[in-house]
């Protein structure tokens, strides 16, 4: 199973996180977010790092031409599109970026949400659940109703995200079988400083689980 840890804004902490045994780390290229990363910060971030590792940058509402230049710039393997990006915007995207990971995120308040996630997984490689807030676009700690997503079975890969914590991965995945799980404030000690005790956790407990 892919596990994404996201936000991330420390160098040390990435391979940290990496050598832990993350499949995946998030950058977030949201300027408004606390967790946001510069170009030059990412590159930093991913110098190391093992080339097995995937790379993903998370977007919000940002322009094709901002997206594939902050892409090719910091080295990502992946985009993630946080925002209001609608199935044609991720098909030329597509165009734009063709050897890229796309990750579209969702954020579900019920089942209308979970089959408007159907719509897109012709344009993208895998989706992305969060749960929904309506003012922050990510990384609010809170979690997604799991008895929603018993029967969520798209045709890509998904990732679980939403409120994921050391203490309630167990649960979570004994109820949502996801491709993958994403974590970020779960494992912090404060937006963008990761807790690597945290994270040790998480991966002893999903090693036992």
């Amino acid at each position: 199973m892919r596990v994404k840890i996201c936000g991330i804004t420390q160098p040390e902490q990435s391979i940290a996180i990496a050598s832990l045994g993350a499949t995946a780390l998030g950058f977030i290229c949201v300027p408004t977010s606390p967790r946001y990363v510069t170009t030059a910060q990412i590159q930093a971030a991913v110098a190391q790092l093992p080339a097995n590792i995937d790379k993903i940058g998370v977007f919000a509402n940002a322009t094709i031409p901002e997206i594939s230049q902050t892409v090719i710039d910091s080295g990502l393997t992946g985009v993630q599109l946080h925002g209001d990006e609608l199935p044609d915007f991720c098909y030329q995207l597509r165009q734009s970026l063709p050897q890229v990971e796309i990750i579209k995120a969702l954020r579900v308040r019920s089942l209308e949400h979970l089959e408007t996630a159907v719509t897109y997984t012709k344009y993208v490689d895998t989706l992305l659940l969060d749960a929904y807030h309506p003012q922050q676009l990510g990384g609010t700690g809170q979690t997604l109703d799991w008895d929603m997503l018993q029967q969520f079975s798209p045709s890509c890969p998904w990732f679980l995200a939403g409120g994921l914590t050391p203490d309630n991965i167990v649960a979570a995945l004994t109820q949502v079988n996801p491709s993958g799980i994403d974590l970020s404030s779960g494992v912090e000690n404060s937006p963008g400083d990761k807790d690597l005790d945290k994270v040790a956790l998480l991966f002893q407990r999903l090693g036992n689980g």
